[in-house]
C-alpha cells in the first residue's frame, strides 16, 4: 500500500491524528520486506517522529533453531546434510518450512529449486519485482557482481560502469537494509577503530545459489533436460559452498565467541578482516577475526569440505598470518572452524588453539 499509493503516508498520518490516537488500546503494526522504505518514510519522517514504540528487525534464524526443522519429525541428519541445504536457504524460516526432513539435501534442493513448480525456482524474480519495482534490474546487477565475492563500492561501480557514487551508495544501503547484502568494515588493529575500508558481501545465500545455478539452467529445468545428479558436482560448487558457509558462521558469530570463551565485554572488534596492499604491507583477508582488549587476535579460518581437512590448512593459515601486519605486543591465536573432521596430523600438530566442529553450532 505504502509503495504504490503516493497519498498513503498523508492519509495514515491524518487517520492517526483524528482516530487512532484516541484509542488507547490500539496498536498499529507496520511491516514489510522493504525495510529501507519503512525507515525512510516512517521512522525517519518528521510527520511520524516519536510515534513508534518498537522497531523489530527479523533476521535469519540461528543454526540451533534451523536444526529443529529436521529433528521435529524425528529424523536423524548429519551436519553436512544440513549445511548443504542451508547453503541454499540460509536461516530464512519461510524456505525452511518447505523442507521435507525425510528427504536428503539433494532431493530437497531438486524438489524446491530445480523444478519449475518449486518455491525457489522463481522466488528471486518475485522478490526483486515486488521490492524494487522499476529499479529491480539495477539491483539485480549489483547482486550479480557480489555473487562472485566481496567488493568495495568503487569496484562495484567500476564493474557496472556507474559514475554517480552517491546514487550507488543509496542503492547499496537499500540492499543492505533489506538484508540481501552486508557491509563489512575492517578496522585498525592498533586502535580497534573502524577503518574507512569496507567491503560489500552478498549475505543472502538463496540469491547467490539462484544466480549461480538456477538462473543459468532455467530453460533446461523447464524442458526437464537439466540433470542435477549431485549438487556436489555443480560447477564451482566447493567455492560457492565456502562463501555460503562463511555467511552462516558470520550470522552466528555470538556462538563462536561463546565457544572460544570470549566475553562480549572483552571484544574490541570482530568481523571479516581485510588488509589492503601497500608499499609496507601485503594484502590479506581473514574469514572471521576477533580482537580482544587483551591484545589477542583470534584468526578464524572457515573450511567446508566433503572430506577430512589435512595439514595443508596449516600452511594456508601460516601464509595469511605472515601477511597480516600486527602491532607489537599482539598475540595471534589460530582457530579452525570445519565440518567433516580433521586428520590426526592436524589435531596432533597443536597449531590451532581451537578446532571447532560446525556441528556444535547446531546445539
Amino acid at each position: 500500500m505504502g509503495h504504490l499509493d503516493p497519498n498513503f503516508l498523508g492519509q495514515l498520518k491524518t487517520t492517526w491524528n483524528l482516530h487512532f490516537s484516541h484509542n488507547r488500546d490500539l496498536i498499529l503494526a507496520l511491516s514489510g520486506s522493504m525495510s529501507a522504505w519503512i525507515e525512510k518514510n516512517i521512522l525517519s519522517s518528521a510527520g511520524f517522529l516519536g510515534r513508534e514504540s518498537l522497531t523489530l528487525k527479523l533476521r535469519e534464524l540461528p543454526l540451533a533453531a534451523c536444526k529443529k526443522f529436521w529433528t521435529s519429525g524425528g529424523s536423524n541428519v548429519t551436519t553436512y546434510e544440513m549445511l548443504r541445504f542451508l547453503a541454499l536457504t540460509g536461516g530464512v524460516p519461510r524456505y525452511l518450512e518447505e523442507l521435507n526432513p525425510t528427504l536428503s539435501a539433494k532431493e530437497n534442493i531438486k524438489r524446491l529449486a530445480f523444478d519449475e513448480s518449486g518455491i525457489l525456482f522463481n522466488e528471486f524474480e518475485k522478490i526483486f519485482s515486488d521490492l524494487f519495482s522499476s529499479r529491480n534490474e539495477l539491483y539485480k546487477k549489483i547482486i550479480i557482481v557480489l555473487a562472485a565475492g566481496a567488493k568495495t563500492q568503487q569496484a562495484i561501480a567500476t564493474q557496472l560502469q556507474y559514475r554517480s557514487s552517491s546514487e550507488m551508495s543509496g542503492y547499496l544501503t537499500e540492499l543492505e537494509k533489506s538484508d540481501f547484502i552486508s557491509r563489512d568494515f575492517t578496522w585498525r588493529l592498533a586502535t580497534a577503530k573502524p577503518s574507512n575500508l569496507s567491503y560489500y558481501r552478498l549475505s543472502d545465500n538463496y540469491a547467490r545459489f539462484y544466480l549461480k545455478y538456477i538462473l543459468p539452467n532455467k530453460t533446461k529445468i523447464i524442458k526437464h533436460t537439466f540433470q542435477a545428479t549431485s549438487i556436489a558436482f555443480l560447477p564451482g560448487w566447493s567455492t560457492i559452498m565456502g562463501l555460503q558457509v562463511e555467511n552462516l558462521v558470520l550470522n552466528n558469530h555470538a556462538r563462536i565467541k561463546s565457544l572460544l570463551s570470549i566475553m562480549p565485554t572483552d571484544v574490541e572488534a570482530d568481523g571479516s578482516f581485510f588488509q589492503r596492499q601497500s608499499q609496507c604491507q601485503a594484502s590479506c583477508q581473514i574469514d572471521y577475526m576477533i580482537q580482544t582488549n587483551a591484545r589477542t587476535l583470534y584468526v578464524c579460518e572457515v573450511k567446508f569440505s566433503r572430506y577430512q581437512i589435512g595439514m595443508q590448512i596449516v600452511s594456508e593459515v601460516e601464509q595469511k598470518l605472515a601477511r597480516l601486519k600486527t602491532p607489537k605486543q599482539f598475540f595471534c591465536r589460530s582457530v579452525l572452524i570445519h565440518v567433516n573432521g580433521v586428520t590426526d596430523e592436524v589435531q596432533d600438530s597443536g597449531y590451532f588453539s581451537h578446532i571447532i566442529d560446525l556441528a556444535v553450532l547446531f546445539d
